[in-house]
């Protein structure tokens, strides 16, 4: 008797968090989700208050069959650009999964080598549930960092910007000048240096 096998395609969906602001890392979520276990109100992390990212984000660590991040620091976006340190970030989170993908799909229009099938899709974030997931991942990790990073720089508000360049942040790099967080290679830091 012929046993048909089933066969099991593990799709991570891949998305960053930071990649246009001053100061602080780039960081990327990639996320396996369970299709046994869906997770309800997955969206654009942009799109979530901060309460609704925290408690998703509990579920995906609860629910999905693999979760995990990646980040590169100010030091290597200043290196290699803020492009290719993203691109970083994502392979670091892929290679971090404890369960290897057949397909990566990632949100944008350009992606990094991985050791897998790659699909890019744009407003992915918006319509994949696992790239929705990954771009919690990424978002409450970072925001977390950054509230961190507050407590060393006060005067910058990094816990309220999140190291994005507000109206408040620029008045703090005025009177105060970069710190080390800061990246030295974006235009609005990289004056400070002229």
């Amino acid at each position: 008797m012929h046993k048909k096998e089933e066969l099991h395609q593990w799709i991570a969906g891949i998305d960053e968090a930071g990649r246009g602001p001053l100061a602080g890392p780039v960081y990327a979520g990639a996320v396996i989700l369970n299709p046994e276990k869906p997770i309800i109100g997955l969206n654009d992390s942009k799109l979530l208050s901060p309460k609704a990212r925290e408690l998703l984000f509990i579920q995906i660590q609860e629910h999905a069959l693999a979760w995990a991040f990646g980040r590169a620091d100010v030091e290597e976006i200043d290196r290699v650009n803020i492009l290719q340190a993203t691109y970083l970030a994502m392979q670091r989170a892929v290679a971090a999964l404890k369960i290897i993908p057949q397909l990566a799909l990632i949100d944008g229009n350009s992606s990094p080598f991985l050791q897998c099938q790659v699909k890019t899709i744009v407003n992915g974030d918006k319509t994949e549930p696992a790239i929705s997931a990954a771009s919690i991942v990424a978002k409450v990790l970072r925001d977390q960092e950054m509230q961190e990073l507050d407590l060393q720089f006060p005067q910058y508000g990094f816990a309220k910007h999140k190291g994005y360049g507000t109206q408040q942040h620029m008045a703090a790099l005025k009177a105060y000048g970069p710190v080390s967080i800061h990246r030295r290679s974006f235009a609005p830091v990289a004056k400070f240096f002229a």
